[in-house]
This record gives C-alpha cells, structure tokens and sequence, in this order.
C-alpha cells in the first residue's frame, strides 16, 4: 500500500510536480548518510577536521544533554504538581469568576496563616519547599483568573469531550481497563461522548467485543455508539486516520441532529490501550474554555507508558521510560510541541481539515502540519501536564518483543515523511513569515536528522581517523581524540542522573502478583539499565530505526500500517 503523504490539491505547477516531490524525500535520507559515510571517507582525505568535527558534535551533545536533564526536571516537577490541582473545581470557578477570585483569595489568605511556622523554614526543607510551591500556584491561578475576559471564556456547562478509542482487533483485556478508566474521571460523564471506532477487517471478535462494552459502560456516558468502518473503501489506506475519520464524520452528523455547535465539542484521539488521568478531561476542558483561539490549539497529554511497565523487558522498559520522558521535556518547549498519540482538537477545527488523513500512517504528527497550513500558521500545541497511560510494547515472547518495538520507533521515525508536505506548503503560503517557515522545516528536519545519526556518531565515529590513516596515526591529535571525545560524553553522562532518579520515583504501584524482593531487583535493573542498555537501545532500536525510516522514504518504499503489539501479563 502506498501510504505517500498527499499531493496539493492547488493548481498544478512545479511545486506540484511529482519530480519535486520526489526530490524533497530524498533530502532527509541523503543528508543522513552523507554524515554517516562522510566521516569515514574524509577520515582518509582530512582526517583532521574529521577530529574537530566529532570534538565540535561531541561538545553540542553535552550542552544539548545537559539542557534537557534540566527541562526533564522542571516538566517533571509541573507534570507532578498540575496533576494533583483541583481541575473540576477550576472549571466550576468559570461560571462566576468574580466570586471564584474572592474565595480563593480567602483560601489562599487561611493557607498562609495556618502554615505561617512552617514557611519560615529552611529552604532545603521538604515541608517547606511543598507548602511554598503550594503557594505559588495558588497566587498564580487567582492573578489568571483576574486576566480573564468574561466574553472570552466558554462556558464549562457547554462543553462535551468526545472520546473516539481507535481498535482494530486488540483483546477485552486490553479495550476494557480503558474504556473503565473514562468511567473513573473526576469530570461528569453526561458530559462525555463515547466513540469506538472499530475496524471491520477486525474480524468478528472484534465486534463482540465491543458490543459486550457498549452493553455495559455504554449507559454511563451522555453518548455512546459503536462505528464500524467498512473494509475498502475508496481512497483509504489501512490506517488508524481512515477510522478515525470515518467515526468523526458519523458522530459529527449526531452532534448537528441536536444542535450543539461544533466549537463545543472537544474530540481525543485514543488507542485501545489509553487511559487518562482521573483529571485529565477537567484540566482539558479548563484550558480550551480559557482560550479564545480554542479552534486553532491542539491540547496534548503527557503520554506515559506505564501500563505493564513491570512486565516489559528491560530494553522495552528503558525505551517506554525513555519516550514518556521525551515528551515531558517538549512540554518545556511548546513550540517543538506536535500532536503524538493521544490528542485532542475541538470538532470544528476537524471539520475544517476534513478530519484525519486517510492513508498516513502517522496521522497524528500529519494532522499537526495540516492544521498549522489550514490556519495559514495560526495553530499552536497547548502542553497538558497530566498524564494519559499506555502500554509498553510486549508480545508473547522476547524476539517477537524486539521486532514489534522496532517496528514501532520504525512507525514513528516515518514522520520524516511529513518533510515533503511541510515544504511544498510552505512555499505555497505566503501569508505565513519566511523566517517562521524557516524554523518549522529545520525543526522537522533537524529533529529527524538527530535521531538517525547522534547515537552512531557519538558511539563510533572517534576511532575512526586512528584506525583508517595510517598517517594520521602518528600525530598526537589522533590518540587524544578517542580520549577527549570519552570525557565529554562522560561529563554529558552527568544529565542521566535527573532521569534516573526521575525514572525511580515515577515508576507505577507494584502488581500484586510481584513480591517485594521482585521490587527491589527490579529497581536494581532499572537504575543500572540505563548505563548498560542505553547506548544499545540508543543505537538498535532508535537511530537503526530512524535510518531505516529515512532509506525507505529516499527510495520510494513507502511503509504500511502495522498494529504494535501490546499487552498485560496476568
């Protein structure tokens, strides 16, 4: 199957052309391997400048290493705090702003008194350090509702999330805890609408399945309904957009019968395996009704792959830690922020793209772009620190674990495939800044390009003059190259220790099925997995990943859809 990102829908010119097109697939793939080749052919020519080359790389991996440690630290610790905010009773302060001020004034004033003592702390007090933070965020929250302009805000009494769970033949074990978890919501179930789009390729199981479901929990929602998309239709693709799609455009028709506008109605992609915070439709809800460019935001959970965490093995647990942790880091830095996963989009802004695309297989990052050019580049991702819980990747035996999550990272390496889509855009839409596009292309590209080849190069390249010139050998820059590349990755080492400690402390409850020496051996791994089995992750699974991705697209050998297997051990 051909899953190639569209063509324009514009008058034809050489934008259009399909030659163009072409010639932008190549880019990504051959600047990779110009810069994993180029170091060891120029390694016989200039072996020199090679040698300042990796110390130059080597360098801007510890700076960029040691900025993320920090940005880690600081979503972390707001991921940590916004989690455990009243967000229910935020959205209830909406409907009367002025007297919301007045009584959290007063609650923030008894705050201040009963803990008078113990404000007065030393800073390197723990009580202290809660209670001051504590604090802050309630003087934080009360000077945000005092710029609030009551004619911006809607109103949370008019507002419904819609929830469509993407399935395509997963087991109830998987599709049941996470339709139960919307049904555990600190957010009034009338409010949500339930939509399992499932696919008819499926099979019969399937069907079942999901009828067993709508008989049970489908009461307890305000609306629930069951879409099965048919196999082959026309211009589909066998991808997740295409179900999506075909569920959004059925649901839409509902929402039209009963008169509720499109811009109320907030729509969250999830997989079967998906599982909100308990506060995560409250704090949604919250942010779209403060916003007054609601339709041209997208609100972007924290995914977490902390489902069967303890089940995973131990390169699958360290490559779900390591991803869930990426993602609170560009929470740090909303502008590199792009849908992943689970997201969410007000109805209206769907209607406006014409939904998800029908044949990516990254319909998520893709329905980021076709957003932003939808709205001339008026379109932004809102961070939500509050986290949505997913499976770690695990099937029924080791190897067939490894294939599937290569699979994946291989899945979603594939969003170098939006680089042709984003340019030809770009240069099509004129009312966005030059510079603006500049930085949206280098981002994608730079971002990809990272991922393919700073793993390899970081791990290998170093060696390469000393052993490839026999000349170069002989000169002293030569042997203290290997020597000065090790003490700086050594020194970028020092940014692992945030998450380490991060990935210690956030781990999941233990099962009950796991005793408690299994617990400490377990945390045992996992605190040295990430010095052992990091550099090997690193390189396997991501950048070989990545490469892979990156060749396929240069040559023309578009990916198809494969379901990652997930699952629980019972």
């Amino acid at each position: 199957m051909n899953t190639r990102i569209e063509t324009l829908p514009r008058e034809r010119s050489w934008v259009d052309a399909r030659w163009f097109e072409r010639l932008l697939e190549l880019i990504p793939g051959l600047l990779t391997w110009f810069f994993l080749l180029g170091p060891i052919v120029f390694s016989f020519l200039i072996p020199v400048a090679v040698a300042y080359f990796i110390i130059a790389f080597d360098l801007i991996w510890l700076v960029k290493s040691l900025r993320l440690s920090s940005f880690l630290v600081i979503g972390y610790s707001k991921l940590h705090r916004r989690q455990h905010f009243d967000w229910q009773g935020r959205l209830d302060d909406l409907n009367d702003i002025p007297a919301a001020i007045t009584a959290r004034e007063a609650e923030l004033s008894t705050f201040l008194d009963h803990n008078a003592a113990a404000l007065k702390s030393p800073l390197w007090n723990r009580r202290f350090r809660t209670l001051r933070h504590s604090a802050q965020d309630q003087k934080t929250y009360i000077a945000q509702l005092k710029r609030l302009d009551a004619a911006d805000i809607l109103k949370p009494t008019e507002i419904y999330n819609a929830v469509i769970i993407a399935t395509y033949n997963e087991s109830l074990k998987t599709l049941e805890p996470s339709v139960r978890a919307l049904t555990d919501v600190n957010y009034p179930l009338k409010h949500i609408m339930l939509i399992i789009a499932y696919e008819e390729r499926g099979g019969p199981e399937i069907e079942a399945n999901v009828k067993f479901l709508m008989k049970k929990y489908g009461h307890l929602f305000g609306y629930a309904t069951a879409i099965k998309h048919p196999d082959g239709l026309a211009g589909e693709g066998k991808v997740k957009g295409a179900n999506m799609t075909y569920a959004a455009k059925q649901f839409s028709r509902t929402i039209d019968e009963r008169g509720i506008p499109a811009d109320h109605v907030i729509v969250t992609s999830f997989d079967s395996d998906h599982r909100p915070d308990p506060n995560y439709f409250s704090y949604l809800s919250f942010e779209y009704a403060i916003n007054p460019d609601r339709i041209h935001r997208s609100y972007q959970p924290i995914p977490m792959f902390y489902n069967n965490i303890w089940d995973a093995p131990a390169p699958m647990r360290l490559i779900a830690t390591g991803n869930s942790f990426w993602m609170i880091m560009q929470t740090v830095r909303p502008h590199l922020l792009r849908n992943f996963a689970a997201h969410a989009q007000s109805l209206q802004t769907l209607r406006d793209t014409d939904y998800w695309h029908l044949t990516s297989i990254v319909e998520d990052g893709h329905q980021f772009w076709r957003s932003y050019f939808r709205y001339h580049g008026n379109h932004r991702v809102v961070p939500l620190y509050v986290p949505v819980y997913q499976d770690a990747v695990l099937a029924g035996t080791y190897l067939a674990t490894f294939k599937a999550q290569y699979i994946q990272l291989r899945r979603w390496a594939w969003g170098i495939s939006d680089f042709p889509y984003v340019v030809r855009n770009s240069i099509k839409d004129r009312s966005i800044p030059l510079f603006e596009k500049i930085q949206q292309i280098f981002r994608l590209m730079e971002g990809h390009f990272s991922w393919a080849t700073a793993p390899l190069i970081l791990t290998f390249v170093a060696w390469l003059p000393l052993y490839l010139n026999r000349n170069f050998a002989d000169q002293v820059l030569a042997h203290q190259l290997p020597v000065i590349a090790s003490r700086i990755l050594s020194l970028a080492m020092l940014g692992l220790v945030a998450t380490v400690i991060i990935s210690l402390i956030s781990l999941p409850p233990r099962p009950t099925r796991y005793r408690h020496t299994r617990r400490i051996g377990t945390l045992l791994r996992m605190l040295f997995q990430w010095v052992i089995l990091l550099p090997l992750t690193a390189i396997v699974f991501s950048a070989f990943a990545a490469i892979d991705a990156q060749t396929r697209l240069m040559l023309g050998r578009y990916l198809d859809w494969k379901v990652t297997v997930k699952a629980t051990k019972r």
